[in-house]
């Protein structure tokens, strides 16, 4: 394994609120390789999309701010780099689908200006060029009738199309890293298909690097080399993908992965009913000194509510953040 395209360490980021200061991200350490796809999942509110707002320098100062930590593009630091230097990586190097396309696309322009304008600000074409650069990429995330469509505006295309549109919009450029932050977010079942089958395909094609956001485990099984499992700000358990889903260390992945609708032939009286995790994500400004899972947790232990535990190994290349883990139990 060569260097990591991206690698996050020990990120913290914290905001301040009304209630008190809130650690929206504690100690957050991830990484990528070219061609990779890591999923992050995890419930509302754990910080998933709070890490990808991190790497892309987005975060709202006031009232966040990155405390401390280290996020480094092909060594490159990016935390503390200048505005605008991060715009200058923001669409060249790294792109990102954002979760809700209509607020993120610009209702007074067609979908192939806004394309195009990213190509313009990151290579310096002409406009002719760049516009034959947002059919071309309308072209690649099929789109029917691309060149009719790059003249459309948001509110004329289809929800599963506006997603589409920023994926190309994320592409334009070729960037070594996609982030897809729920690019699935209200789109139906087939829809949803679609959308996982043409990143898949993209990513096969142009060797991007991936980072899937998603609360779908099953998502996660069908299309990520490694997965991270993120709680109330922080990583929990992360691995390769079959490794996690097939032995799950942390009591939280286990419920995830049990809440996961399954096809039965069983008749409606017999069928396994379907799990949930009772309880809800705390708030981030009172995580207490233990373990933030520990309210919910079935295999809750003392030293649990009063010891917060880091990230250990337990299997090859497989680290989980739990006290009933096997290699931290004994």
């Amino acid at each position: 394994m060569g260097a990591p395209l991206l690698s996050v360490t020990d990120l913290v980021v914290d905001f301040k609120t009304r209630a008190g200061n809130a650690r929206v991200l504690d100690h957050v350490s991830l990484s990528i390789g070219e061609g990779e796809i890591l999923g992050i999942v995890g419930e509302s509110g754990c910080g998933k999309s709070m890490t990808a707002l991190s790497i892309m320098g987005l975060i709202p100062n006031p009232p966040g701010q990155i405390t401390s930590g280290s996020i480094q593009l092909e060594g490159r630091e990016l935390v503390g780099m200048a505005p605008d230097e991060l715009r200058q990586i923001r669409g060249k190097d790294i792109g990102m689908i954002f979760q809700e396309p209509m607020t993120s696309l610009n209702p007074v322009f067609t979908v192939g200006e806004q394309i195009a304008e990213s190509v313009r600000l990151h290579e310096g074409v002409t406009a002719k060029a760049a516009h034959a650069r947002a059919v071309e990429m309308l072209k690649a995330v099929e789109i029917p009738e691309a060149e009719a469509r790059a003249n459309a505006y948001p509110h004329e295309l289809s929800g599963g199309m506006r997603q589409r549109v920023m994926i190309a919009m994320a592409l334009a450029c070729r960037p070594r890293m996609l982030i897809a932050d729920e690019p699935t977010t209200a789109l139906d079942t087939t829809v949803q298909a679609q959308i996982f089958d043409l990143l898949q395909n993209l990513q096969d094609e142009m060797n991007t690097a991936i980072i899937m956001i998603t609360h779908d485990m099953g998502a996660i099984a069908e299309l990520a080399d490694t997965v991270a499992v993120m709680y109330a700000g922080r990583v929990v358990e992360k691995g390769r993908v079959e490794t996690v889903l097939s032995h799950p260390d942390h009591p939280y992945t286990q419920g995830l992965i049990t809440c996961v609708p399954h096809l039965s032939a069983e008749p409606a009286p017999v069928r396994e009913r379907l799990m949930e995790i009772p309880g809800v994500v705390p708030a981030l400004t009172d995580l207490g000194k233990g373990c933030a899972f520990a309210p919910r947790c079935p295999a809750v232990m003392p030293r649990c509510r009063t010891e917060k535990p880091m990230l250990s190994a337990t299997q090859e290349a497989h680290e989980a953040a739990c006290w009933a883990a096997p290699e931290m139990a004994s």
